[in-house]
């Protein structure tokens, strides 16, 4: 039928443009000394950039791979968003946060750990601002991490922005890699 031909033409499509995004990463200095990097699992229900060759790239390469997590902490408050490590991509679980997240056990990234961010999004801007899904995780995780990590957003060339409004609790990203272009947004 229609709609499963469309939408599979559309994953085919997102597809194409993540490994695109990925030589792009691949080609940065940032990317190619990391050896901590956190990744995301792509929520693909909601297309977004597929980093999972990325993740099988780098552990070749040796290097430690983290995903976001809500980490709990011992006071008992709001769980904290962070990063924690995980041997592959199938320890990965549904905690109901909707996105899948290293288990309760894995080892919580400490701020100076990592040296990449994979950060997604909806939106972004040139500025490096993202448009995510209301949350307010990676702006409350990057100030932890970047610096020294460089926190690099990732999005399809379509997802770029000419406007996109900021408050004041927005952090902005270090670099924006798309499936067209690297941008360097300027401080």
């Amino acid at each position: 039928s229609f709609p499963t031909r469309r939408s599979s033409d559309l994953g085919a499509t997102l597809a194409v443009r993540s490994v695109a995004i990925i030589e792009r990463l691949l080609a940065l200095p940032e990317v190619a000394a990391a050896r901590r990097a956190a990744l995301f699992f792509p929520m693909e229900d909601r297309g977004e950039v597929d980093l999972r060759a990325l993740d099988a790239h780098f552990r070749a390469r040796g290097v430690d791979v983290y995903y976001p997590t809500l980490i709990q902490g011992d006071d008992g408050v709001a769980p904290s968003p962070g990063f924690a490590r995980v041997g592959s991509t199938a320890e990965l679980v549904e905690n109901g946060h909707l996105f899948l997240e290293p288990p309760s056990a894995a080892p919580a990234a400490e701020g100076e750990e990592l040296d990449v961010i994979l950060v997604p999004a909806l939106g972004v801007s040139e500025q490096g601002h993202r448009l995510g899904y209301g949350s307010g995780f990676y702006d409350r995780a990057l100030p932890r991490f970047s610096p020294p990590a460089c926190a690099i957003v990732v999005a399809f060339d379509f997802q770029l922005l000419a406007e996109l409004p900021v408050m004041e609790r927005d952090v902005a990203c270090d670099v924006v890699v798309t499936d067209a272009r690297v941008i360097r947004p300027r401080p």
